[in-house]
């Protein structure tokens, strides 16, 4: 039975590289299951402690701001991402749009998508996308999303109008101090009927063996 592949799509200030360090436990977790393709965001996310993210050591050793990226900014001005800030219109989507249309084009295709934090708004959105024949490109089978949140961002509110049909699996920490859980659960009516795994834990992708069932459960409708 061939691995389904899946796009990963980082956290805000983090990178292909250091996301891929970071899920090392998710890899192992179910490695027979998944191969998993890291893509970097097209934004170069600016180096202060002010904004979305104690992703802890997220740059260290891997080239300073350049290994900093961002999926979208929601302060103009600054370029700079939180994601309790309410915006009329955020800088940057459109080139990751472009950079996920890229890889699908140049690297696919892909049975599903993974995103954490920014980066699991970020599917959302592109779930919304596909959904909506906006990016006929294309053609995910399924979404996981961790840590995920609504965007604040006005100019991106249509993406919540339509419940999305494609399966999807929510995961997130009762003790996340990013992305509080009630932000998660804010997003889970975009969906239809999600599968959830939450857990005690805080800003991370859970990867213990009383996790593996509910990833496999999800994971084995596809292949």
């Amino acid at each position: 039975m061939s691995p389904l592949r899946i796009l990963c799509i980082h956290g805000y200030k983090q990178n292909g590289s250091t996301f891929r360090e970071k899920t090392g436990a998710f890899r192992k977790l179910l490695k027979k299951q998944v191969e998993l393709i890291y893509l970097n965001a097209p934004l170069s996310a600016q180096q202060t402690c002010s904004e979305e993210a104690p992703e802890k050591a997220s740059t260290s050793g891997a080239g300073g701001d350049e290994a900093s990226r961002a999926w979208w900014f929601s302060d103009v001005q600054a370029q700079t991402f939180n994601a309790l800030q309410q915006c009329e219109e955020s800088l940057g989507l459109d080139e990751s749009v472009a950079a996920v249309r890229g890889a699908v084009k140049e690297q696919g295709p892909f049975d599903g998508i993974l995103g954490f934090s920014q980066g699991a708004a970020f599917v959302a959105m592109l779930c919304s996308l596909q959904e909506r024949g906006l990016e006929p490109d294309f053609n995910f089978r399924f979404a996981v999303i961790v840590a995920g949140f609504r965007s604040a961002c006005q100019e991106h509110q249509v993406f919540y109008n339509l419940p999305l049909h494609i399966p999807s699996l929510h995961v997130f920490g009762l003790e996340d101090r990013v992305i509080p859980d009630n932000m998660s659960r804010d997003l889970l009516p975009t969906f239809e009927e999600p599968v959830l795994l939450i857990h005690p834990g805080g800003h991370f992708i859970p990867a213990t063996a009383a996790h593996r069932e509910t990833y496999q459960n999800f994971l084995k409708r596809f292949q």
